[in-house]
């Protein structure tokens, strides 16, 4: 058996149920050459609404470094669902707050140097406490520039 029995989770909210379940075996290892490789997965998610309509449905596969003893089936589910939270915090902001898509930055260094700058921008207003991105940036911009400068202990 490649696969062992799944796992599966099934959470309710935001006006919707959601199925999960992963797949995870250590049997293709051998068959698959992709470096470091330690697990194999596969996550099926069924989005329903509350009447158990099925509104979306979708398979992935995952690969990880991470052995059977560091992150078990239920663990490598727990982690696939944290990467919206990359892009709901970071990315989100990038492009919504900042407008990113639209930069006129393209050649050489400058788009990478100007993106590292938002990140720095959202880092240091989320560890100052400020949550809403685009409000802290109201707030710098309108308010005495002391404010600003005083988040560097300036």
């Amino acid at each position: 058996m490649i696969f062992p029995p799944p796992e599966i989770v099934i959470d309710k909210g935001h006006g919707r149920i959601e199925k999960r379940t992963i797949r995870t075996t250590t049997a293709l290892n051998d068959y698959i050459n992709f470096p470091y490789l330690e697990q194999v997965a596969r996550v099926e998610r069924v989005r329903m609404d509350l009447e158990g309509n099925i509104m979306s449905q979708e398979t992935v596969c995952l690969v990880t470094s991470l052995t059977e003893e560091e992150a078990g089936p239920l663990r490598l589910l727990e982690l696939s669902r944290e990467h919206w939270h990359i892009e709901n915090r970071l990315h989100w902001v990038r492009d919504v707050t900042f407008d990113e898509d639209r930069a006129q930055i393209r050649t050489g260094s400058g788009p990478r140097v100007f993106a590292t700058l938002r990140n720095l921008v959202i880092s240091i207003m989320r560890l100052t406490g400020i949550t809403n991105i685009a409000e802290g940036l109201r707030s710098f911009a309108w308010g005495p520039k002391e404010d600003a400068l005083a988040v560097f202990g300036i």
